[in-house]
């Protein structure tokens, strides 16, 4: 990843959305910024997703990032709340959209997974290891934001892998497909 590549990590939600902002410097990535959105107060759900559309996108004019990394829904108990956080994201994708970004997605698992090497670690655990990687200190009351954050340094290691330059999806399928002769 080119240095000075700035990414913004958004962890989508209808009550609290956080956003996480790092650069990619040349020893590494770097903490820009960080914070919550909190529209509990807001009860009109489509209210809601024009406050995110709205702040997102203040928060790109503001920090002229050059990628957007979100959270993809996933699958849980109840279908509502799938629907409500796959409708936050949807209003912060628009916003990244209109401002010419390219969007990636990350299951909550895999940016956990990049950043403490276990799918299933705690928030806490995510927001220790981010303090430590970043070289800050933050406040455990902000674990949407450093889900944010998570979210954009995964990007980051995604985009800083070795094996990101390789041709294909990255699937052994791919693989064979333009290896036919690595075939035995």
């Amino acid at each position: 990843m080119k240095p000075g590549t700035v990414i913004l990590g958004i962890d989508p939600g209808t009550n609290i959305l956080g956003f996480g902002i790092i650069s990619a410097g040349v020893h590494g990535p770097e903490y820009v910024d960080m914070g919550v959105l909190d529209i509990r107060k807001e009860t009109d759900p489509y209210g809601k997703l024009a406050i995110i559309h709205d702040n997102v996108s203040e928060i790109i004019k503001t920090y002229h990032p050059d990628i957007l990394a979100i959270e993809s829904p996933f699958y849980g108990k109840n279908a509502q709340v799938i629907f409500k956080l796959g409708r936050a994201q949807g209003a912060a994708i628009v916003a990244a959209s209109r401002a010419g970004l390219p969007v990636y997605e990350y299951a909550p698992r895999k940016a956990k997974e990049a950043i403490t090497g276990n799918g299933a670690a705690s928030k806490e655990q995510v927001s220790l290891i981010i303090q430590r990687t970043l070289k800050v200190e933050l406040d455990d009351k902000y674990l949407d934001a450093t889900d944010a954050l998570a979210l954009a340094l995964c990007h980051y290691y995604q985009s800083s892998s070795p094996l990101a330059s390789l041709k294909g999806s990255g699937s052994w399928e791919s693989f064979l497909k333009e290896h036919p002769d690595r075939i035995k």
